[in-house]
């Protein structure tokens, strides 16, 4: 998954009136402000209401269901056959930013901004993406970014991402 790719789709959520939030390493080096590694995928973070016609984009830009067994219908991946990936992270909330439907996205992470090639992105704020990131076992890629994030913005790095 290349900036351009990330940009294009950003680009059409934003001309279809889709807001879309960068997740995941994408959501990382946005943070940063450059690219600091390969990208096998964009995670991104849509709210209900524009779940389908986020698909309907995806779909057009030549994305296709890559159906998994723990597969939801707020959380997917779809595929070009370039193998160009992007998994979707469904969310609702209720009036009081309580999460009611999918991925638990607290209404304050969805707060950041970051450049990708130049441009400003909607993702998830610094510090939730930091504590998202090492809420879970780390692998290699996620190891990079604890610590990039880290030594950019003063966190404390876990032991378990040393």
């Amino acid at each position: 998954m290349e900036a351009s790719d990330v940009l294009d789709l950003y680009r059409a959520c934003e001309r279809d009136g889709v807001t879309i939030w960068i997740d995941g390493g994408w959501c990382v080096d946005a943070l940063l402000g450059e690219q600091t590694r390969e990208h096998g995928d964009l995670d991104v973070a849509v709210r209900r209401g524009d779940a389908v016609r986020l698909r309907e984009i995806l779909t057009g830009m030549g994305y296709l269901a890559d159906p998994k067994p723990d597969d939801t219908d707020w959380n997917y991946v779809v595929r070009r056959a370039d193998a160009a990936a992007v998994d979707v992270h469904v969310f609702e909330h209720d009036a009081e930013g309580t999460v009611t439907y999918g991925i638990a996205y607290p209404a304050q992470s969805l707060t950041g901004t970051g450049i990708i090639a130049g441009e400003k992105v909607n993702c998830i704020a610094t510090q939730w993406m930091f504590t998202f990131k090492t809420a879970y076992p780390p692998a290699p890629k996620d190891l990079a970014d604890v610590r990039a994030l880290a030594a950019r913005f003063g966190f404390d790095v876990p032991d378990t991402h040393r």
